[in-house]
């Protein structure tokens, strides 16, 4: 299924919304074919894009879903495991993702590649483009320079170079946006339409969010714990929202 139209696949996301459908290891809803109903509905409201996570995943939402994909692949045991080496993202971009989503710091790869290497062989290799997932101004501008075509804020608050927030970082997004020539894509802890558009507001060219959308275990939890006056059992929050 061809999912590119005349329109360049960055300026599809122009002001719009980006919807991570991702299931967490353990859980019911961890099943390819369920996040590409996932994603499907996410289409219908409104998502001009997926964000997904792993090949069976990325594949069945490209074969089935007239969408822009942004797609991943988790590979823990590290502290980049964010598509975390070349041949993961050249895996991802052959599933059918047109952007591959990549750890965008400056951190040392598991594969010996830095990061400017890494996207230059992505591209050279395929068509897709490249999200780098940053926690810093300083990671921003670093992907920038090794190539990255989008930058994300995806790892705000977990790289130990900002505090991690209860809200939105709207401060990187801000950041960003001052120092990079590249589309900023807001991501992380956007629980509600405000935020989202208040990441607008900021300065982000697209907005991506996934927890408030796709993760009803956490959802519920934060509506049971506001019943009994308490916040949702840690337990209920993903370590790592929607990446």
């Amino acid at each position: 299924m061809s999912h590119i139209t005349g329109t360049p696949p960055l300026e599809m996301l122009r002001g719009k919304l980006v919807v991570s459908c991702q299931a967490y290891p353990g859980e019911p809803l961890q099943d390819p074919h369920t996040m590409m109903l996932m994603a499907q509905s996410a289409v219908l409201g409104g998502a001009v894009a997926i964000r997904a996570q792993g090949l069976d995943d990325i594949r069945l939402i490209h074969d089935n879903i007239e969408a822009l994909q942004i797609g991943l692949w988790k590979v823990p045991g590290n502290d980049i495991f964010i598509t975390p080496t070349l041949e993961h993202a050249i895996a991802v971009a052959e599933a059918g993702a047109e952007i591959v989503a990549i750890d965008g710091t400056g951190r040392s790869r598991p594969d010996g590649l830095s990061l400017q290497e890494t996207i230059t062989e992505l591209h050279r290799q395929t068509s897709a483009l490249v999200m780098a997932d940053v926690g810093s101004v300083a990671d921003g501008i670093y992907a920038e320079d090794a190539g990255a075509d989008c930058i994300g804020t995806t790892l705000s608050g977990h790289t130990g170079e900002r505090a991690r927030t209860e809200e939105p970082d709207l401060a990187l997004v801000r950041e960003l946006v001052a120092v990079v020539s590249k589309p900023v894509l807001a991501e992380g802890r956007i629980h509600t339409p405000i935020q989202a558009a208040a990441a607008l507001e900021a300065g982000a060219f697209a907005v991506v969010v996934g927890t408030a959308i796709t993760h009803p275990t956490t959802i519920t939890s934060w509506f049971a714990g506001a019943l009994v006056g308490q916040k949702a059992p840690d337990n209920a929050r993903p370590i790592l929202r929607r990446s």
